[in-house]
């Protein structure tokens, strides 16, 4: 025992020990510990791969499992004293990484390695993994003389540095504002959300009801709340979170930052021998250029745009007709298509809640995914957990424990929004026989349960708890051994998304719905009606749907492919251009969505968010074989697991699932699934 708990073996991570005063003195301890023994195997001229990529493998996996507990908490319990040693930490291990990725000695090292007898011997899974080293050196830099070299560390630290700023000021700015409001404010509002601005209120020692930025207080008012005021009110504080406008105007605002992060990206690419960023980006990804991504993402847009502008048409005439609203503005949209969905289909997510118990709802998901990929799952409670909320499970294959994850379902004071997947341990042979098994972390932000009812999930969320769930099936079902190829690494990003957005369509199906759906009170499956109805209403304002992805696809991507030294006006120009073209929504001057957009300015999704609509062609012409062949059909499902989640990144994507289908990927089962039928 070391006395800190980071530095101690473990097989889980010791959350109830990990303190603030840990964190900085044990990364600082690991990252000397690493270099020394990096520095050892480069001057004793290692160049096999048990002399050389094992042991390197090793290193990185130590310093991993005990920065991933802390990167976690930093997420999921953010408080003050643990922000500052998380960002104290920032700097030391971005310098770390930069000097592997530009160590001359390591690099030849491991052409060495690719260029021995050894390397043809190596099973496929370590040549990708010495394969990826290599372009990752060369992407790091390695080649750039001393100057340049140093200038590349300088700006990757500084990069480190903003991401993690920009995402604290999102998490600031969202925590800042509230509004707390008398009953008669909030009519139209479901007893569910009544029951949970209640709760924040009671929380804080106030009556009445307290009205947040956190997604499970924002989505009901922009959706049910007959005060159109107070919709506008909700709406500002939202759009312009991190920002010069709004009512926090300017106090964390994120537009140097923003500004910053672009031209160092744009600086990075340059010294590495890329055009531009979006060019960098896609050296590891599927797509071959920005131009192919554009004209991919241009023509959805030519598809899709006619139809949005049709059901944009449709819903200003209901709103103007049924609701008296003469013209729509930002805030009305969300509460004039709930209305128009309730009137056509006569269906909502409110009504679908008592079929979605939480508890209910990942049975069911567990359900689903044994009958279609022969695992099971059982709960360990005597893990040790960061939030009474956190729930652990192990992952059986028959009686064989293979993977294990963290379930945090709900949202909380000091979490960050949204929802992910995140690795805890990674799949890798550590030794003859001695296989180490992955863990991931699976984050969401439900709604809470309010007293002793358990939460009543919207069945958008229970499309959300499947999509995690799919990137955790991509981790946890790995059978590489080879940490950088196990799971999601390796994995070309505009694929990654296949297996997640994949599992979305089991909650569509009466087969997966049966398995998932349960009546809180009765405990009966989803009505034939109502199935009906929620069937039918799938692809409502799908195509509007559509178009505000493919708004952000070519925002990010045109930001990183067109603009070099931007200033705020230039990105919100960008935007707005983007917006003139595909966008059929209103918008306002003051909208600062960007501001916000931690996807690309604070995780991993810069000059790659088209991934998303990438990897749904991919998932939906999958998912077409289960069509063909039975939604729960085990033998599909096992070719599925076999021939994608189980190779993780050792082999091209586009390879695997070209052996899956038996055919290049195509773009019309999308289309089908997404309502969209015609071209412009």
């Amino acid at each position: 025992m070391t006395g800190n708990p980071l530095l101690d073996a473990h097989t889980l991570p010791p959350f109830n020990e990990i303190t603030p005063e840990t964190i900085e003195p044990a990364i600082d301890e690991l990252i000397a510990r690493n270099r020394d023994a990096i520095q050892r195997l480069v001057d004793e001229g290692q160049h096999s791969w048990e002399g050389l990529a094992a042991p390197l493998e090793a290193l990185n996996d130590q310093l991993s499992q005990a920065w991933s507990p802390v990167s976690h908490l930093n997420s999921t319990m953010n408080s003050p004293a643990l922000r500052e040693a998380y960002q104290a930490c920032l700097p030391k291990l971005s310098a770390y990484a930069t000097w592997i990725g530009q160590h001359e000695g390591l690099y030849n090292a491991f052409r060495r390695l690719a260029e021995s007898d050894d390397y043809r011997h190596l099973d496929q899974a370590q040549r990708r993994s010495v394969d990826n080293t290599l372009r990752d050196f060369r992407l790091a830099g390695v080649d750039l003389p001393a100057e340049q070299k140093a200038r590349f560390g300088d700006i990757q630290a500084r990069l480190s540095t903003l991401t993690n700023t920009f995402s604290n000021n999102v998490l600031d700015a969202t925590q800042a504002w509230h509004l707390d409001v008398a009953g008669e404010r909030l009519a139209g509002l479901p007893q569910s959300a009544l029951d949970s601005l209640a709760a924040n209120a009671e929380a804080k020692g106030i009556e009445g009801y307290r009205i947040t930025l956190d997604f499970p207080s924002f989505f009901p008012i922009m959706s049910y709340a007959d005060d159109r005021e107070l919709r506008q009110e909700v709406y500002t504080a939202f759009v312009t979170r991190a920002s010069e406008q709004g009512p926090n105007a300017g106090e964390y605002d994120n537009s140097a930052i923003m500004t910053e992060i672009v031209a160092l990206r744009g600086e990075l690419a340059e010294l590495a021998g890329f055009d531009t960023y979006a060019d960098y980006s896609l050296a590891t990804k599927m797509a071959e250029s920005p131009l192919q991504v554009r004209e991919f993402l241009e023509d959805l847009a030519q598809r899709a745009t006619p139809q949005a502008r049709e059901e944009f048409e449709t819903l200003s005439a209901f709103a103007r007709d049924e609701l008296n609203i003469a013209e729509l503005r930002p805030w009305d949209t969300g509460y004039a298509s709930e209305k128009l969905r309730q009137a056509r289909y006569a269906i909502s997510q409110e009504e679908l809640r008592p079929y979605f118990p939480a508890p209910g709802a990942v049975d069911g998901l567990f359900r689903v995914i044994g009958r279609v990929f022969g695992v099971s799952f059982r709960e360990n409670r005597d893990a040790p957990r960061w939030h009474n909320d956190v729930r652990y499970f192990d992952v059986l294959d028959g009686d064989e424990t293979i993977a294990g994850f963290y379930l945090d379902l709900y949202a909380r004071e000091g979490k960050r929004g949204g929802a992910w997947m995140d690795e805890c341990r990674v799949r890798r042979l550590r030794g003859e026989g001695d296989l180490q098994l992955p863990v991931a972390y699976l984050t969401c932000n439900f709604t809470r349960p309010v007293g002793n009812r358990p939460a009543l999930l919207t069945h958008d969320e229970v499309l959300t708890l499947f999509h995690e769930f799919g990137h955790g099936l991509h981790h946890m079902l790995t059978r590489q051994q080879v940490a950088d190829v196990s799971g999601i690494n390796g994995v070309a990003w505009d694929a990654v998304e296949l297996p997640s957005q994949f599992m979305e369509n089991f909650c569509w199906e009466r087969e997966g719905l049966d398995l998932i759906a349960s009546h809180v009170d009765s405990g009966e499956t989803l009505p034939d009606e109502l199935l009906e109805r929620l069937q039918a209403a799938r692809n409502f304002q799908s195509a509007m749907g559509m178009t505000r992805q493919l708004e952000l696809s070519l925002f990010d991507l045109r930001l990183h492919h067109e603009q070099r030294t931007p200033s705020a006006d230039d990105i919100q120009a960008l935007l707005d251009d983007v917006r003139a073209r595909v966008t059929v929504t209103p918008r306002v001057e003051f909208n600062r969505f960007q501001h916000s957009f931690s996807h690309i300015f604070a995780g991993g999704y810069a000059a790659g968010y088209y991934s998303y609509k990438w990897a749904e062609v991919l998932s939906a012409d999958a998912w077409s074989a289960f069509e063909e062949s039975g939604i729960l059909d085990p033998d599909t499902g096992q070719r599925f697991r076999s021939g994608i989640l189980e190779q993780g990144g050792a082999r091209d994507a586009a390879e695997l699932f070209r052996e899956f289908r038996g055919r290049e990927p195509s773009i019309e089962p999308l289309l089908r699934h997404s309502g969209i039928g015609r071209a412009a």
